[in-house]
């Protein structure tokens, strides 16, 4: 079995393979400053209370936007499982060629996204659409070149930003309302975060379209904890929430090999 790590600003998203079947997907919440011991303890239990023997665990990969917490979770797969994992990094081989001016700039969450969406859709001219923390729309081409991407903040981040720099609105709860007019403070933000973040994601893939494909529309493959509020809303073609686990896996299996 293969565990896949994708340490983000919030959570710690993780799986299990066997083969290159998921078995497992779960969630925990990120923390600079927790222990090794912590994390290590952590995904033992996860694996037994899903039925899976935590020795049963033969490689470990991770990515990470969070370099502080590189060390100790490498640190816990060391100590629990006696595996060093493979980190997601320049200088790892991807498949992929990457056109940012400095490559090393990347988060290695969305090169495991270029490289997941390349291997399920070949020769497709790409966006992927990762909404999370933060909103990421990046470009990708037939030719397997990751063409650069846009970052905007996220929606909770955006709530959260209303709620800090206002004195009366406050947190709401994130979803689609049911039309654009909000008839209460609550309903009025709902709508705000829901179309600002649909017009304003209309609006880049509009624009990377230009700069990259002559204005033709790329596949576009969803992913990431809010993909699922916009579905039905004709923002894109698939939606994949474990592509970054698929992208790790692809990643490991890659730099695994010979050659």
């Amino acid at each position: 079995m293969i565990l896949c790590l994708d340490i983000g600003n919030s959570h710690i998203f993780g799986g299990v393979f066997e083969g290159d079947q998921l078995r497992l997907t779960f969630r925990k919440t990120s923390k600079q400053g927790a222990s090794s011991d912590e994390y290590g303890l952590f995904f033992r239990s996860v694996l037994r209370e899903n039925g899976f023997d935590p020795d049963g665990i033969d490689n470990i990969a991770l990515c990470s936007v969070v370099p502080e917490l590189i060390y100790s979770i490498s640190s816990s797969c060391q100590k629990y499982f006696g595996q060093q994992p493979f980190v997601l990094k320049a200088g790892a081989r991807t498949g992929l060629k990457i056109l940012y001016r400095n490559p090393l700039e990347v988060g290695s969450d969305r090169i495991a996204n270029a490289i997941a969406a390349t291997g399920m859709y070949p020769g497709e001219n790409l966006f992927v659409l990762d909404l999370g923390t933060a909103t990421t729309v990046d470009a990708i081409s037939a030719e397997r070149e990751y063409l650069g991407g846009v970052i905007i903040p996220g929606l909770r981040m955006s709530m959260e930003a209303l709620d800090r720099g206002t004195a009366r609105l406050s947190s709401v709860e994130i979803r689609q309302p049911e039309r654009c007019l909000g008839r209460s403070t609550a309903a009025s933000i709902q709508s705000g975060l829901y179309h600002g973040h649909l017009g304003g994601l209309r609006e880049i893939m509009r624009g990377v379209a230009l700069d990259c494909f002559e204005g033709q529309r790329p596949r576009v493959i969803a992913t990431g904890g809010f993909s699922s509020l916009f579905e039905g809303a004709g923002l894109f073609d698939d939606a994949v929430p474990d592509l970054v686990l698929r992208g790790l896996l692809t990643a490991l299996v890659m730099n695994m090999s010979p050659g």
